[in-house]
């Protein structure tokens, strides 16, 4: 029975299928699925089809669309039945991309995948084509015969706004599972198989400041005329304090205490200069995955390379607030608000407007379904798993928490810190692919143990 495959017959397996998961996965990066206004529809159109394509090769008997209005790409839904009473495991991954950008800083052309140094580059080779081939070539492990029910879930507008984001609680008996496994993530770096066990939430606020009928000219009236814009300024300098930590009161923080990163590692990949400070203080996994963070993404103000010598009778501000993954975002974002609105810089009331919110994710971290998915990953990467956090969001894990609150959430892919998702070059190690599909066939393996279906 497939189920009892012994771990060095799953390598064997997954060895055997990695052409068809390389051809499979440059089929995809071929087709320049962006799925965002100004970009057309037929090749994200072209990509669900090479879906289904893939799917029907892989052997999933049962293959849906599931067609939501205002989502240009339709949701395909794989089912492949497992033995009567084994768990449902739901695997989940998408295959739209972000634009290419400017293709001057590619070193080979974006939508045309190019094998190298024992990776693939591309545009979505590591977000998120790889995964769909991770999932499907674990799939095909079991040659039919699953040791758990599979319901594959493969959509279309991840990247820019999906309705798909808030449709699962409409219709909990599609996504209904036991476990459910996010393909849409990776390693903190090559080699070190981790899972990702937390996604901060996120919350927008906007803020104002009017103090006059309008601008007035500031060699006239500078000095006495109250300036909007520098009371706002006054306003948002509250907000952390002279290291750079967040000072509102109400939002958590914990230690983070999975793995840790390394500063000059994040440093390069955040592309910080070398002169200048990283902000807060503490871990950085604290900072950035168990620590609040509020950021100014939009600020009225003229063009430096164009300004205008007037008092500023308006200005407005957007903040972006992330926080703690077991923090409700909706009370964090109050927080904030409160904190704003006790404010008079310079005496000046300001307006604060509470905007989109949405929480975090923070997995069951001493659970049974958790420690058989970091022993799968160690397994397959044949070094001990570690846990890794998110400073963003995934909107979907938090929408199928709601509509199957009962089920584990599990995140990790073929992808690594270094794969440059949404920038020039972005690429997927073929060997991380390869460990990331023998962990899925591995955790399937085990859920499907009659030792793992007790207590599902």
């Amino acid at each position: 029975m497939s189920g009892t495959l012994a771990d060095d017959e799953v390598r064997a397996r997954v060895d055997a299928l990695m052409p068809w998961v390389v051809d499979g996965l440059s089929d995809l990066v071929r087709i320049p699925s962006v799925a965002t206004e100004g970009f057309p529809p037929e090749p994200v159109l072209a990509a669900h089809d090479a879906v289904v394509r893939l799917l029907t090769e892989a052997g999933v008997p049962q293959i849906d669309d599931l067609v939501i209005e205002g989502k240009t790409g339709p949701v395909v839904v794989g089912t492949v039945p497992g033995p009567v009473g084994a768990p449902t495991v739901l695997l989940y991954s998408h295959y739209d991309v972000v634009p290419a950008g400017d293709e001057g800083l590619w070193e080979t052309p974006p939508f045309e995948p190019v094998q190298r140094d024992g990776a693939v580059y591309g545009r979505g080779t590591a977000d998120s084509k790889a995964n769909i081939m991770g999932i499907l070539a674990a799939v095909r492990v079991f040659e039919g015969t699953p040791p758990v029910t599979v319901r594959i879930v493969i959509e279309g507008q991840e990247e820019y706004g999906s309705p798909f984001d808030v449709y699962p609680p409409r219709d909990p008996a599609t996504f209904a599972a036991d476990v459910m496994v996010i393909a849409d993530v990776g390693s903190v770096r090559p080699g070190v198989p981790t899972m990702t066990t937390a996604l901060r939430g996120s919350a927008s606020v906007r803020v104002d400041a009017r103090t006059m009928s309008g601008d007035a000219h500031s060699g006239l009236f500078g000095g006495a005329a109250p300036d909007a814009r520098q009371a706002l300024i006054a306003a948002l300098a509250t907000l952390h304090d002279a290291q750079g930590n967040v000072t509102v009161a109400g939002l958590l923080q914990e230690p983070w205490p999975g793995i840790e990163l390394d500063e000059d590692e994040f440093r390069g990949n955040a592309g910080v200069l070398e002169a200048v400070p990283l902000s807060g203080s503490g871990s950085l996994g604290t900072r950035i995955w168990t620590g609040p963070a509020i950021t100014v993404i939009g600020f009225d103000a003229p063009a430096a390379d164009a300004p205008v010598n007037a008092v500023a009778s308006r200005a407005s501000a957007v903040l972006n607030l992330r926080v703690h993954p077991r923090q409700s975002a909706a009370e964090a974002q109050q927080a904030l608000v409160d904190h704003l609105e006790a404010l008079r810089p310079f005496g000046v009331e300001i307006d604060v407007t509470a905007g989109e919110a949405g929480d975090g994710f923070m997995a069951d971290q001493d659970g049974r379904v958790v420690k058989v998915a970091l022993d799968a990953l160690g397994r397959a990467w044949e070094c001990d798993a570690g846990m890794l956090g998110s400073g963003g969001s995934i909107p979907i894990v938090t929408s199928l928490q709601q509509a199957v609150p009962e089920a584990q959430i599990l995140l990790f892919g073929a992808t690594d810190g270094h794969a440059a998702i949404h920038a020039p070059n972005e690429r997927v190690l073929l060997e991380e692919l390869r460990r990331s599909i023998i962990a899925k066939a591995i955790l399937m393996r085990e859920l499907g143990s009659d030792d793992d279906q007790e207590g599902q």
